[in-house]
């Protein structure tokens, strides 16, 4: 039995891929309408900070893993005392704060862009003359989708985009005049097998991915680069599970070089289109993972373009099913603006 925190479109897709190997499912959150519960029977409908509900579901199973970063990290801890955590709580307390992500980075030599701790208007007045504008300034937590940030073109915007924020501490990034935006997911098993997929390159639309596109337009020295990355990063973390890693490509004089944008510990929204031409696609990476099995096998057999479909998009569905394509429902009983509600992978030959 997998004990998944989070009922999301990425623990629904958890379970399914955990079935296809006989395992068993429990989802354990707090929305009674999470459409993970549609696809298992084991489920705990209960707060994170539950104990006594805490206590029940990892008495319920063998090994806990998650489906999103902002698992609390009393929740992480309580839970990894009683039954294997992977990935572990290390892992998840320093991909869920940008500084402490940023910092790890920078500890291990892997290129971040320039960036400044900002909790107060003082610092970000500071922080503003060393980073120069524009510059981003983001939330450390709880931040994603675009949500949690704000650029700041003039002097006079930053105490405005400051107030706006929270919770605090917030980060102040230099904005990256990047060329494109890429991504690896990679995983790490128990043993510390490690296997990264191809990279994709993304594409977003009112700052949620709107494209993964495999191959991108990616030169051959920046795709190998950026797994490579992506591999030392699983291994310093002592990481279990899948993991995302976003970059910039940041064009140079010579050539384009790299700067991680952040880190996801978990099954990443890019690495959809691994479920179309993939013999093992990222869910069941993960559930491999955490089992302790063996990796299976990351070779691409085709081409292919992952779409995000956002709210009423997902009505398009049976008009959008020409040629190859493999749409991926998600369950949601209501499609609201800017939610994620299916995805639909266009599959060509291989190049």
């Amino acid at each position: 039995m997998i004990g998944i925190l989070g009922g999301g479109q990425l623990g629904r897709m958890l379970a399914l891929a955990a079935a296809r190997l006989g395992m068993r499912s429990h989802i354990y959150c707090p929305d009674p309408d999470s459409p993970a519960f549609e696809v298992t029977p084991h489920k705990t409908v209960a707060a994170y900070d539950d104990e006594a509900a805490l206590a029940a579901f990892a008495d319920a199973v063998d090994v806990i893993t998650y489906e999103f970063e902002n698992v609390p990290a009393a929740t992480a801890e309580f839970l990894a005392a009683r039954k294997p955590l992977r990935p572990g709580a290390n892992a998840l307390a320093i991909s869920q704060d940008r500084l402490a992500e940023k910092a790890f980075l920078a500890a291990k030599n892997i290129p971040v862009a320039p960036y400044r701790a900002v909790t107060s208007t003082a610092e970000l007045d500071t922080a503003i003359a060393e980073l120069g504008l524009p510059a981003v300034l983001k939330t450390t937590r709880l931040g994603y989708d675009g949500k949690g940030q704000r650029i700041i073109r003039q002097p006079d915007e930053a105490a405005a985009a400051f107030d706006a924020l929270s919770p605090k501490p917030l980060v102040l990034e230099a904005f990256v005049p990047f060329d494109k935006e890429i991504s690896v997911v990679v995983a790490r098993n128990v043993a510390g097998e490690v296997r990264a997929f191809d990279p994709a390159e993304n594409v977003h639309r009112h700052h949620i991915l709107f494209t993964s596109t495999v191959p991108g337009d990616i030169p051959p020295g920046i795709a190998k680069h950026a797994a490579m990355l992506a591999k030392v990063i699983v291994v310093a973390l002592d990481y279990v599970g899948v993991l995302g890693v976003e970059f910039f490509v940041v064009p140079g004089t010579e050539r384009p070089s790299l700067l991680v944008n952040e880190i996801a510990p978990r099954v990443h929204n890019s690495g959809h289109w691994t479920e179309a031409v993939c013999l093992t696609d990222q869910f069941e990476q993960h559930i491999r993972a955490v089992l302790g099995w063996p990796l299976g096998d990351t070779t691409r057999m085709a081409d292919v373009v992952m779409e995000n479909l956002i709210g009423d998009e997902v009505l398009s569905i049976p008009a959008a099913l020409t040629g190859a394509t493999q749409p991926h429902l998600y369950g949601k009983s209501e499609a609201r603006p800017g939610r994620k509600m299916a995805h639909i992978n266009r599959i060509t030959a291989k190049t």
